[in-house]
């Protein structure tokens, strides 16, 4: 009896040191899949036509940048599955024109909202946390698909 309590101990204990292995594995993959330089082509539903923010996501750092409009912004990120965390955003503090910073306001107050993520023929759709409403959309750049 007791080397059956042993081995059913050592069987849960790989069951579930598996399953946390198979988890990192795949926050990797998204991680990696996610990687790369975007541009944003909507915010909320609202196109964009001049300004577009730009996103830079970097797997090994676990870290999101790029050029908010005006000034540029990083933060920490992290994945899980499909479900995707931006840490508090940092930007530089440039006065550009009314528009400029408006589109930007909005950039940087919605990516604090983001909870999820779909990457599909090089587009990038961010999810909110609340209701997994569409964020923002953004197409993958040319150069990084080679």
């Amino acid at each position: 009896m007791k080397s059956f309590a042993t081995l059913s101990l050592l069987v849960i204990t790989l069951f579930f040191s598996s399953c946390d292995e198979t988890k990192k594995v795949i926050d990797v993959a998204g991680n990696v899949q996610l990687s790369g330089n975007y541009t944003v082509n909507s915010i909320e539903g609202n196109a964009l036509s001049a300004i577009k923010p730009s996103l830079s996501f970097a797997a090994l750092s676990g870290r999101v940048s790029g050029d908010a409009g005006c000034n540029t912004y990083f933060a920490d990120y992290s994945t899980n599955v499909n479900s995707l965390t931006i840490g508090e955003v940092a930007s530089t503090k440039k006065a550009c024109a009314k528009n400029i910073m408006q589109v930007e306001n909005r950039f940087l107050e919605t990516l604090a909202n983001v909870g999820g993520y779909r990457i599909q023929d090089n587009v990038l759709t961010l999810y909110a946390k609340n209701d997994q409403s569409v964020l923002i959309t953004a197409t993958k750049n040319q150069e990084d698909d080679n």
